[in-house]
């Protein structure tokens, strides 16, 4: 049976959404025009008025915007309600130059939490959960988002946020926490933390909501294993609003966006041209909702499918793929592309942790690709000769995943740094 936390809008006809985003669309069209400079020299350039949009179909009519314009924009450019009706904003960890703030008015935060307590619901949370929220708190989306989420279900809320591993799992026994809310690298070391503390019979966990990183399916189920628990999925991006932009169902097969907030569309990243759903491409959304900080066609860089075919959860918004990389910080070594979670699969597929770090260079004017795997335990006590004969069946496992040669070096158990928010997988050090 499934969970929802607004049936009438989850499970609302195909008609109903459509009706919702053209009549929205239209709204806020006019909101950004009138209110967002910015914006509106954007349409300008493009010879587009608000009397253009009438429905959705009109929306490839609109510019895109990028994370170049969240930086030209910084900090108030792209606003579009007065300061006085903002009550809050959130921030990247902005990985390249400025770091990217949005805005909220309670509204938009209202809205947001009611996103994430919808991926609660999905995930089987009631008010008689104990959720378990190990997500940044602060500037960063997650802990704020499902914390949120989490007071809307009426669920006891434990604001853990990240680190401090001891106090995590002493509240997770004494609390009896059902669900956990972290990044999947996270999920993966409280794992190992509670079976070297021969914890595993005091946790009552039924479900983890993860999200904020690339994580493979093998990752999910070596989490789902080892912490006896079903491991779902969220999506979210600070520009859009956080997490639960789309989340996870109990089919596992795709999260549902939300959207009667959001409108989402497959670009092909090189031409700018909308794809047909079922067509592999760069996920672009515009926010249709948001008050203070409306993202008009955002470029997300993520790669992914849309996927429109009945769920059989009962929710008829559209479902988005897990992402499968990025048009941008996608790896090219000696012209092929690499992405993480290709080198993720096989490891686990091979029986090591999710531990790895993937080191690139430039020796000679040719790409070198590293992958550093820690050993478990087990391995860590083999010959060296057993070891060396790992390494080179890992080269090859990765040479027929990958197609080129990656030197491969295991190395002693937990030296490679932990993560409590995002894992640093991959170590770029050519100068490009």
């Amino acid at each position: 049976m499934s969970n929802y936390y607004q049936p009438e809008i989850e499970t609302a006809s195909p008609e109903q959404i459509r009706e919702w985003q053209n009549e929205r669309l239209v709204k806020q069209i006019r909101h950004v025009w009138y209110n967002v400079p910015y914006y509106r020299k954007k349409m300008e350039e493009k010879g587009v008025t608000p009397d253009d949009i009438k429905s959705v179909d009109d929306l490839k009519k609109l510019p895109f915007l990028t994370k170049d314009d969240l930086r030209e924009a910084y900090p108030y450019g792209l606003l579009a309600k007065p300061l006085s009706d903002c009550v809050r904003i959130q921030s990247t960890s902005g990985t390249t130059g400025k770091r990217v703030v949005a805005f909220y008015t309670q509204h938009d935060i209202d809205l947001w939490e009611d996103c994430c307590a919808r991926a609660i619901c999905a995930v089987g949370g009631t008010k008689d959960d104990v959720c378990h929220v190990s997500y940044g708190y602060g500037l960063f989306t997650g802990g704020p988002g499902l914390n949120g989420g989490s007071h809307k279900v009426g669920c006891l809320t434990l604001p853990m946020s990240s680190g401090n591993t001891d106090r995590q799992l002493q509240f997770m026994t004494d609390l009896g926490s059902t669900i956990i809310c972290c990044t999947p690298s996270y999920a993966a070391y409280l794992a190992e933390s509670i079976h070297e503390q021969g914890l595993q019979d005091k946790i009552k966990l039924k479900a983890g909501i993860f999200g904020a990183e690339a994580w493979s399916e093998d990752m999910r189920h070596d989490i789902e294993n080892k912490l006896n628990i079903k491991a779902y999925d969220i999506y979210g991006l600070t520009e859009i609003s956080g997490p639960g932009v789309s989340f996870e169902c109990e089919a596992q097969t795709g999260m549902h966006v939300n959207e009667d907030h959001f409108i989402a569309e497959i670009i092909d990243p090189d031409t700018g041209e909308v794809l047909p759903d079922g067509t592999k491409g760069e996920l672009v959304f515009t926010c249709i909702t948001k008050e203070a900080f409306p993202m008009i066609r955002y470029r997300t860089r993520d790669i992914c499918v849309l996927s429109r075919e009945k769920c059989p959860c009962g929710r008829t918004h559209v479902k988005m793929s897990k992402p499968m990389g990025r048009s941008d910080d996608m790896l090219i070594i000696k012209g092929v592309n690499v992405f993480p979670s290709q080198i993720e699969t096989v490891l686990i597929q091979q029986g090591y942790p999710a531990n790895y770090q993937i080191v690139v260079d430039r020796v000679n004017n040719s790409d070198t690709l590293e992958v550093l795997v820690e050993m478990t335990p087990e391995i860590f006590s083999d010959s060296l000769g057993k070891i060396t004969e790992m390494e080179k069946s890992l080269v090859a496992e990765l040479k027929a995943m990958l197609g080129i040669y990656a030197k491969v070096k295991l190395v002693a158990p937990k030296t490679i740094a932990r993560s409590e928010g995002k894992a640093v997988r991959v170590i770029d050090k050519r100068k490009i």
